[in-house]
């Protein structure tokens, strides 16, 4: 039954408030990870498992999310993980070295999971049917807001503080989202309270998905399968998930229900929801890494760059919302939000060495638009035909495969740059020789200026080719990212047809449970 009144919008922030608790955390560590790393002494390769550890619990929990609401109440598991991510936050700000800070951040990743897809099941039932589409979009402000900002509220803390307030500044917000729970969100029935609980399916869960998370995690800086333990992994992820699906479709009482796929619209559903999170994470991994490195932003310059993106994903969050429940077609919609940010790839690939941060503005602004287009009517068009505790799994599923694309993403573009950087660098080295003018003047120039200053013929001749060299490595870079943009715009862009494979709606409601 859904809610009215006051009551409606109060459960509405309480539960926006303790998704974005998880959304921020995924990407706010990150900017963090250099001051970690020097204050516990650890090493650039140890202090990134501050991260893994986190993606691979939060990403293994989300398909079981359904099932574990289900059997022990959406409430009951809603405020239980609540409470359990406050906690783990304040041990994660207490940790005295870096390996209790990473057991700490999984405690973190499985609460987390918990919170995200419950979030978004207590909010489609909490709306009346027919304004679910609004209830989506306000949701999908914390979903694709929440990892945008995140650098952006860590650099922030950063500046005035230390790392552990990274952490402690959840606590507050865990307490008010707790306790709002617990007054008002209304209780769901125990649909699978006394059924058996399926062990083997929980086991080859984590040992698919934890496995394929973390060689996407780990895979690029590990020389992915020159390592032993990542070719293993991979091999387990392959073999796990083979098992668990057989193993889900052929128990009684499943904790991941792989019926749902019966729906076309969601069978899609999920392919979309993986493009989404491929361009979303992918391209707020590529983009400050761009800047920091190649353009020499500080952290907090290049957060605050998204935050005229993320006000206008703000802004048409509700529009979008109100257009779905009019009987805007989603596809439509969708389609727009893909090729906006297709522009949006298009743009960045222009950038040139010389790029400010006003060269920044609008791409970033028409990205802002893109991504209010794309969460919403994908949302909608992936669980508009699910019902009841169907609607918890079809959640589940369709966040892990959002997390799961952002994972691919980054490792694809992380590996693109790589490989891409051998080609660039050969093609302009190609150029680098006495035969060619333009190469002769530019040394001939170099070396003057050096001389000038008072140096030695040959020590002006060493630094001149050590620009030269720098010169290359910037614009091999240069070409690498401009590449990297382009495949993020075309996977978007190649995926509109399958927005036409699902279902057209005259209302694209989404069904509530009948509870």
């Amino acid at each position: 039954m859904a809610e009215v009144g006051l009551k409606k919008w109060i459960i509405t922030i309480t539960v926006i408030t303790a998704a974005l608790l998880e959304l921020i955390d995924t990407t706010i560590v990150n900017v963090a990870l250099p001051q970690i790393q020097g204050n516990l002494g650890a090493t650039l390769e140890d202090v990134a498992w501050l991260s893994t550890g986190y993606a691979v619990a939060n990403v293994i929990i989300l398909p079981m999310s359904g099932w574990l609401g289900s059997r022990f109440g959406r409430k009951n598991y809603f405020l239980f993980s609540i409470i359990l991510f406050t906690v783990a936050s304040f041990l994660c700000g207490n940790a005295d070295n870096l390996w209790e800070l990473v057991a700490f951040r999984i405690l973190q990743g499985l609460a987390g999971g918990g919170l995200i897809s419950t979030a978004q099941a207590i909010l489609i039932e909490t709306w009346p049917r027919e304004d679910v589409g609004i209830a989506t979009a306000l949701f999908g402000l914390g979903a694709v807001v929440g990892p945008t900002i995140g650098p952006t509220i860590g650099g922030y803390i950063l500046e005035i503080t230390t790392w552990p307030w990274i952490f402690y500044v959840n606590i507050p917000v865990g307490i008010l989202a707790a306790y709002l729970t617990y007054m008002f969100v209304r209780e769901t029935p125990k649909d699978g309270k006394g059924a058996p609980i399926d062990w083997w399916g929980i086991v080859l869960l984590a040992i698919a998905i934890g496995s394929l998370q973390t060689v996407l995690e780990k895979g690029e800086s590990e020389d992915w399968f020159a390592t032993p333990y990542i070719t293993a992994l991979a091999v387990a992820s392959v073999f796990g998930l083979l098992l668990f699906i057989w193993r889900e479709l052929s128990t009684d009482h499943p904790i991941v229900n792989f019926k749902i796929m019966r729906h076309r619209s969601f069978s899609i559903g999920m392919i979309t929801s993986f493009v989404l999170g491929f361009g979303l994470y992918g391209s707020v991994f590529v983009f400050p890494i761009f800047c920091q490195n190649l353009l020499g932003f500080s952290p907090l310059q290049t957060g605050e760059l998204f935050i005229a993106g993320g006000i206008c994903t703000i802004a048409m969050m509700p529009f979008i919302g109100i257009m779905l429940k009019k009987g805007v077609p989603a596809q439509i919609m969708a389609t727009g939000g893909m090729i906006l940010f297709f522009v949006f790839c298009h743009m960045l690939s222009k950038s040139t060495l010389s790029s400010g941060t006003d060269q920044f503005f609008w791409p970033l602004v028409i990205r802002g638009f893109g991504m209010a287009l794309l969460f919403v009517p994908l949302t909608t068009l992936a669980i508009q035909d699910l019902k009841g505790a169907e609607i918890g799994q079809g959640s589940g599923l369709n966040n892990m495969m959002r997390q799961l694309g952002g994972s691919f993403g980054i490792a694809a573009l992380t590996t693109l740059i790589h490989v891409r950087q051998g080609f660039h660098r050969s093609n302009l080295l190609v150029n680098v020789n006495e035969q060619n003018p333009a190469f002769t003047e530019r040394l001939n120039g170099l070396m003057h200026n050096f001389m000038a200053k008072g140096a030695s013929f040959l020590d002006a001749k060493l630094m001149a080719m050590k620009a030269i060299e720098g010169a290359v490595i910037k614009q091999t870079m240069l070409l690498t990212y401009s590449d990297a943009y382009w495949v993020a715009g075309a996977v978007m862009l190649c995926s509109i047809p399958l927005l036409f494979l699902q279902k057209f709606k005259k209302n694209t409601n989404i069904p509530v449970d009948a509870h």
